[in-house]
């Protein structure tokens, strides 16, 4: 029976967690599984070690006082590697908790098999955390097709198991319809971002971009729960009679209704070529923060639709270009001229086959991988 000691330190590693355990429950139905995890892979019967959600910390200023902690946890979970005695090691994402405690986890049993899921982005910027990453891994699960040979390049097994994007769900035609009566009219998707911090910076430009939409267009904004009273504050005075939309379903609805979608950069643009919904992306930062992300980055475009076409086929507006009004020309244009949204659909749709929406699911392709090498 196979004993594998699991780790994800936060939701989008949870997410994963748990279709990796319904694949390794579908190759090996006895499988023993340890580690820590969060309310999806606790819903699938883990039992984690301790409360996921004591490692999702972010920024140095929220990091720093809670380091005596998270050491505490990372100890924790060594020792508990350390008494199971687990064929491997699978972290998941999360590489500041994560390869800590693999790094101690090695030096405590050098033979302990090490899996990491989700490849670092080194075909983007820092690529020395390949390097890095290549002395305490040995294998690694990537979500991106061209993602392998990065890894392989710094001395790591890699096998790409599709991006879970690939298997949510979409919304039926019904609900598409019935999203496009509530709202009254064309509906454009406008998604300034999940952090408060980004939408209070992108929330103003998005609503400038918003006055050159053709009359009648409805703008529909998700959001996340936490974040609904800021972005409503913020969209007040937005042209549109926004409409926000908080539940799942109904977001889920919104995606597939939309004749086009203004969207912050981020893996947003892929939920977005899963519903088919053509975009524009726009981002900004601070001038510092942009200013170092400009000398690092080793790519010309950061939307993964166009990384994977090979083309700048998503109109992008970056840093300096982040404009309300070449952002609004190319969202109306979008919105009002067929021909822009079907230059997309074609890419959107290589997009979702090249991550593996044609294949089986991604959770049942990382167990495989993960199976597959700790057979060999």
């Amino acid at each position: 029976m196979t004993r594998l000691f699991v780790i994800a330190g936060e939701p989008s590693g949870d997410r994963l967690g748990a279709a990796l355990i319904r694949g390794l429950r579908t190759l090996e139905p006895a499988v023993e599984l340890h580690g820590i995890g969060g309310p999806e892979m606790i819903a699938e019967g883990f039992e984690s070690l301790f409360p996921m959600e004591t490692l999702s910390v972010m920024g140095l200023a929220e990091v720093v006082p809670r380091l005596p902690d998270l050491f505490r946890r990372r100890d924790a979970a060594v020792a508990a590697i350390a008494d199971l005695r687990p064929d491997a090691l699978v972290t998941i994402d999360s590489p500041d908790f994560c390869l800590r405690v693999a790094w101690k986890a090695r030096a405590a049993r050098v033979d302990l098999p090490t899996i990491h899921y989700v490849a670092p982005s080194v075909w983007a910027w820092r690529a020395g955390r390949a390097a890095k990453m290549a002395r305490v891994v040995d294998h690694v699960l990537a979500l991106l097709p061209f993602e392998p040979p990065f890894m392989e390049a710094a001395g790591m097994s890699c096998d790409f198991v599709g991006h879970p994007v690939v298997a949510d769900p979409q919304a039926s035609e019904a609900e598409r319809a019935a999203f496009r009566a509530e709202a009254g009219g064309e509906v454009a998707l406008v998604l300034p971002g999940s952090r408060r911090g980004e939408v209070t910076r992108l929330a103003p430009i998005f609503g400038a971009a918003l006055e050159r939409l053709p009359e009648g267009t409805r703008v529909v904004v998700p959001v996340v729960p936490h974040l609904e009273q800021t972005v409503r504050d913020l969209i007040r005075t937005w042209p549109g009679d926004p409409m926000l939309v908080t539940d799942p379903v109904r977001k889920r609805a919104a995606f597939g209704a939309a004749r086009a979608a203004l969207a912050a950069s981020g893996t947003v643009s892929l939920e977005l070529a899963a519903a088919d919904t053509p975009m524009v992306i726009a981002y900004d930062m601070n001038w510092l923060s942009r200013q170092i992300v400009s000398r690092m980055l080793k790519v010309d475009t950061v939307t993964l639709v166009n990384l994977i076409a090979g083309r700048k086929v998503v109109p992008e507006f970056l840093g300096p270009a982040c404009r309300p009004g070449p952002i609004g020309e190319a969202f109306a244009r979008l919105i009002s001229v067929p021909s822009e949204r079907d230059a997309q659909a074609a890419a959107l749709d290589g997009a979702m086959t090249a991550l593996g929406r044609s294949g089986a699911a991604p959770g049942l392709r990382a167990a495989r991988s993960v199976m597959a090498h700790l057979s060999k």
